[in-house]
């Protein structure tokens, strides 16, 4: 795991170096540079899989001939590898970084499609000659490693975090207005665009590449549901075995390390099932961590799940306490670590933090929803999917209201109830409008209105929900449950759980593995049939425990025998923690600073009047904790990061 960055032509080798010493955090373990007059190369790295110096990046072949930077890991080097070796390839290291390299020399640029992991990379070909030299830039197939690139073919930069990209001076801190709205509306920026103007993000499955004076971006790998043809037509016994095997594939692969890997438990259905599995392929007791809270959050604390999980599982476990004092003395540190503005991963800074002294790798839940319908709406989704097949009367009434809302030249009804009536009148109809819906934050209305009016007259119209939503609709073609589970992996998964993860578990030097979102296991995900994850006679109270609702039938029968017996009789709880009393108390002085007057005023990107509405609001408890919460991170984010790139002072670190 580690932080690559680079600059097209090179040359510049004072400059990467600043972008190096920026993802430090990323790498603590090495440091290397490459330059010459057409690229300048430079990495971080945490060596998890041969951490001597045969792993060195930047890493050559043989011939010095083609360079590679690389950040992640590939499940299946050691398969590949051992096929390398019988076709002539020999090898100096034990380092995946090296087989990735091979597979580039021998398949070219469809390596990428024999590769089983995670992973940014960047690969540099200079066998042709002089002014004949390529570049390739690749991100995984899910999305789980970041890629960051600004620029043409002519000058062109890229880096695994925004603070590099702005350490290079060669970037500029000028926001996106549109990617602000959108963070506004819904709680994180939609990939491929970030909150930097001009600075765009590589997304899942694809690969950019610079020959000839052409850049090009080009897809490699989609989500697919028939992939797996054969797996409709098992019955239910022989698809639950044959997950157990690909479960147990996922975990084992995820566990190859030469350093300590151990795991986040919150208690709840999908860390446990990895727990549980990683228990019996472990020859030594598995770490985990959980996250509580003590008086503070007491009625949402899952720790004493996580401890009674631990327990039947055998492991070593630790429990973490977060108090509202020690997240108003780190907000700081939380606020630069997410690299761009969320509303999430609170959550995971503290775990990562917590796990990353004891471990160098940790193993996490992350997918098990997306893939398994674990998620309210996938019921609610459903439900609507059928709603709109029935042909009685008020169904076909609404349907015919949804059609006549969609009309363009209603997108100008004034008003937040009026914008929010005609986003819900449209989702009647439009599966990608109430899809989007589950997500919102201040909504679009409401996130436009909220920017000063020459930002807000930015904003062309009031962005649909469902215009937000569709670049994410990979199998519109698909049942319902395969369809939102694509929603999900190519909306708030990539772009707000997987993103905010990697920042924040990097800033502690963790590398957080997530197998249930593995190429081969969603492959199989999406090939089960939809009764099979969510029953068709599931219970219409989505409070209710899995084994009433179910959700992930197939997966918690595929593990049953591992499992504590009363699992699947508790209720699905979201991971919370508890912002509302550490708003109004530890964190107040923090809100009012934030979002003063005065700070509003300087900052100059929200409306004083409005601000001033939301704090009344949340403070009268009308309006949820996730509003002052969200402008608050803005502000302290570019106090962290924007700020002291436009003063070269430095910002606050752990």
């Amino acid at each position: 795991m580690c932080g690559i960055c680079g600059l097209w032509p090179g040359g510049r080798e004072e400059n990467v170096r600043a972008m190096t010493s920026a993802m430090h955090h990323r790498g603590p373990d090495d440091h290397g540079i490459y330059s010459d007059e057409r690229i300048t190369l430079g990495m971080s790295r945490l060596a998890i899989l041969d951490t001597t110096s045969t792993g060195h990046q930047p890493m050559a072949s043989a011939n010095d001939g083609i360079w590679i930077v690389y950040n992640g890991e590939t499940y299946n080097f050691a398969e590949e590898k051992s096929l390398l070796e019988k076709s002539g390839f020999s090898f100096i290291s034990d380092s995946d970084t090296e087989v990735v390299l091979r597979l580039y020399e021998k398949y070219g640029d469809d390596f990428l499609k024999r590769m089983r992991g995670m992973f940014a990379l960047a690969i540099y070909d200079k066998r042709r000659g002089p002014g004949r030299e390529r570049l390739l830039i690749a991100r995984d197939h899910l999305g789980i490693k970041p890629l960051l690139f600004a620029g043409d073919a002519g000058n062109f930069i890229f880096a695994s975090e925004l603070k590099a990209l702005l350490a290079s001076n060669l970037v500029s801190p000028e926001i996106d207005i549109e990617a602000l709205h959108g963070l506004l509306a819904y709680g994180s920026v939609l990939q491929p665009s970030t909150i930097l103007a001009g600075v765009r993000m590589l997304l899942p499955g694809h690969r950019l590449i610079i020959d000839s004076g052409i850049l090009t971006i080009e897809r490699f790998w989609t989500l697919g549901t028939n992939r797996l043809p054969e797996v409709s037509l098992l019955g239910y016994k022989e698809q639950v075995k044959l997950l157990r095997e690909y479960l147990e594939d996922a975990v084992r692969a995820h566990m190859v390390s030469d350093v300590p890997v151990g795991a986040f438990l919150s208690g709840g259905i999908d860390s446990t099932i990895l727990v549980a599995l990683m228990s019996q392929i472990s020859s030594r007791k598995v770490k985990t961590f959980s996250v509580g809270f003590g008086n503070e959050g007491e009625e949402i604390d899952e720790t004493d799940d996580a401890a009674r999980a631990a327990n039947f599982l055998g492991t070593e476990h630790y429990r973490v306490l977060v108090t509202g004092r020690e997240v108003r003395d780190k907000i700081l540190n939380i606020a630069g670590a997410l690299d761009q503005p969320s509303v999430d991963g609170v959550n995971s800074y503290f775990v990562a933090a917590a796990a990353a002294g004891k471990v160098k790798v940790a193993i996490s839940g992350t997918g098990g929803d997306e893939l398994f319908a674990g998620y309210p709406w996938f019921s609610a989704i459903a439900q609507a999917s059928q709603a709109l097949k029935h042909r009685d009367p008020w169904s076909l009434v609404k349907r015919l209201v949804s059609r006549v809302a969609a009309v363009d030249s209603l997108d100008g009804i004034p008003g937040e109830f009026g914008a929010g009536a005609l986003s819900r009148i449209r989702a009647f109809a439009d599966l990608l409008e109430y899809y989007a819906r589950q997500y919102q934050i201040f909504g679009p209305y409401r996130a436009k209105q909220l920017l000063v009016p020459e930002l807000s007259e930015k904003i062309i119209g009031i962005p649909r929900a469902h215009d937000r939503i569709a670049a994410s609709d990979e199998l519109p073609e698909a049942s319902p449950i395969c369809r939102v589970s694509a929603l999900c992996l190519r909306g708030y998964t990539q772009n707000q759980l997987l993103r905010d993860i990697d920042a924040v578990s990097m800033r502690h030097s963790l590398e957080v593995r997530v197998p249930f979102i593995d190429k081969i296991l969603t492959d199989l995900a999406l090939a089960l049939p939809d009764e099979t994850k969510l029953s068709t006679d599931f219970d219409r109270n989505i409070s209710t425990a899995y084994c009433y609702t179910g959700a992930k039938r197939i997966l918690i029968d595929s593990v049953r025998d591992l499992l504590p017996s009363d699992l699947d009789l508790r209720p699905k709880r979201g991971f919370a923690m508890p912002f509302n009393a550490w708003l109004r108390g530890p964190l107040q002085d923090v809100i009012e600073d934030t979002l003063s007057p005065r700070s509003v005023a300087t900052r100059g990107l929200f409306r004083i009047d409005v601000v001033k509405k939301i704090r009344r609001r949340f403070n009268r408890g009308q309006i949820s904790w996730a509003l002052p919460w969200l402008l608050m991170i803005i502000e302290l984010w570019f106090r962290q990061i924007i700020d002291p790139v436009r003063s070269d002072q430095k910002p606050v670190r752990d």
